[in-house]
C-alpha cells in the first residue's frame, strides 16, 4: 500500500479510553492499525520461513526490539517455529561504530533472521545493521518495518512492511509502542 502524504488521514484520534492524541500530532496509523499491520507481516514471515524449525527476530534497539517483541509474540501464536529474540545494539549518530547483540553469534549463525525497525528512512540504520549479520553465514536474511518512508540513501529495503509512505523530507515519523496505545504519527 503506497499513499502520499496529501492522501493521509488528518483527523486526530481518539483511543478506546476516549483520551486524545496530543493536537499537533498526525496519525498515520492508529494502535488496531498497527497490530492489523504486524500480524499480516508475522504471516508474511511465517510463509517465507515455513521449512524452518528455528527464526530469529532481531530488533533493532529501541522501537524496532519493540516491533520485534511484537512480531515474536504473533508467530508464536500462528506458527510451529521456535522463535528467538534478538536486540541489535546500532548507535545512530554512527552507526559505523561497533553493533551489539543480545545474542551471541552462534545463537543465529545458519539460522532464518529478520532484522526488525520501525520506521526505514534513509536507510543508514538499516544497512549497517545488514552488514553486521552479514558476517555470519545464515540460512534466510529479510528485514521489515512498520513505515518505509522512501528517503533511502542506501540500497537497503525492506522486505516486509506495514505502510509506504511519501513524505517531504523536512517531515518525520514517529512511532510509539506504549503500554497502553501504540500509534504512528507525522510531524
Amino acid at each position: 500500500m503506497r499513499i502520499t502524504a496529501a492522501e493521509m488521514p488528518r483527523t486526530i484520534g481518539i483511543n478506546q479510553n476516549e483520551t486524545p492524541y496530543q493536537m499537533s500530532q498526525n496519525i498515520i496509523l492508529n494502535h488496531e492499525e498497527i497490530a492489523h499491520k504486524i500480524r499480516r507481516i508475522s504471516y508474511q514471515i511465517y510463509e517465507t520461513f515455513v521449512d524452518e524449525e528455528t527464526i530469529v527476530i532481531a530488533g533493532i534497539s529501541k522501537n524496532g526490539f519493540a516491533m520485534a517483541q511484537k512480531i515474536a509474540l504473533a508467530l508464536q501464536a500462528i506458527a510451529p517455529l521456535k522463535v528467538v529474540l534478538c536486540e541489535v545494539f546500532i548507535d545512530k549518530q554512527n552507526p559505523s561504530a561497533a553493533i551489539r547483540t543480545s545474542i551471541a553469534k552462534e545463537a543465529y549463525q545458519n539460522k532464518g533472521l529478520v532484522l526488525v525497525d520501525d520506521v526505514l528512512n534513509s536507510g543508514t540504520t538499516l544497512v549497517y545493521g545488514v552488514k553486521h549479520f552479514l558476517d555470519v553465514p545464515l540460512k534466510k536474511f529479510k528485514t521489515a518495518v512498520l513505515v518505509d518512508r522512501n528517503h533511502k540513501k542506501y540500497p537497503v529495503k525492506a522486505d516486509f512492511k506495514g505502510i509506504s509512505l511519501s513524505t517531504s523530507l523536512q517531515e518525520h515519523v514517529q512511532v510509539v509502542f506504549d503500554e497502553k496505545e501504540d500509534y504512528a504519527y507525522l510531524d
